[in-house]
């Protein structure tokens, strides 16, 4: 028997696994507090946006509406009375975790509700939401190996009269 195998499985888990732990206990929480209450098979994702909607509340993330003044304002001079939500990198984040928490818990991937396409919706228009109203932009940057970069100069140099 491999040592480091053993010393592996009985160090403590990821800071990873430890959180998706923590996010699956949460999430069966609130399905055992659903009126009626809801077991592991029996939720779909309409109750995982119930849940996003419901972590809202206690969210640290001031997220302007469209008619305060600083809708848009990336970093605000004075407080406002607009509400504080979670951010969209969290919402992501979690939805991620509890993706992978749903198949290890014995679910279907072909119909895990974290990853069906009405809770991708969802994320996606809080992202856009959260990006007009604090004035961030959340576009991802498309990175170039520095030598495929070096390259395509040269082919675009060389194609020049």
């Amino acid at each position: 028997m491999d040592s480091t195998n053993t010393s592996s499985s009985s160090s403590s888990p990821s800071r990873y696994e430890s959180q998706k732990r923590r996010d699956w206990d949460t999430f069966g929480q609130y399905l055992r507090n659903n009126k009626p209450p809801l077991s592991f098979p029996a939720f779909n994702p309409s109750h995982v946006l119930e849940f996003l909607h419901y972590l809202d509340q206690f969210g640290k993330t001031k997220i302007h509406i469209q008619t305060c003044p600083y809708f848009g304002v990336p970093n605000p001079p004075t407080a406002c009375p607009c509400p504080f939500r979670q951010a969209w990198g969290s919402l992501d984040a979690l939805v991620g975790r509890l993706r992978a928490a749903y198949d290890e818990h014995g679910g279907s991937p072909e119909i895990n509700p974290f990853g069906a396409p009405e809770v991708r919706r969802f994320l996606r228009e809080v992202r856009d939401f959260q990006a007009r109203s604090r004035g961030i932009s959340y576009e991802k940057k498309r990175k170039r190996p520095k030598q495929k970069q070096q390259e395509l100069q040269e082919q675009e140099d060389q194609q020049e009269p």
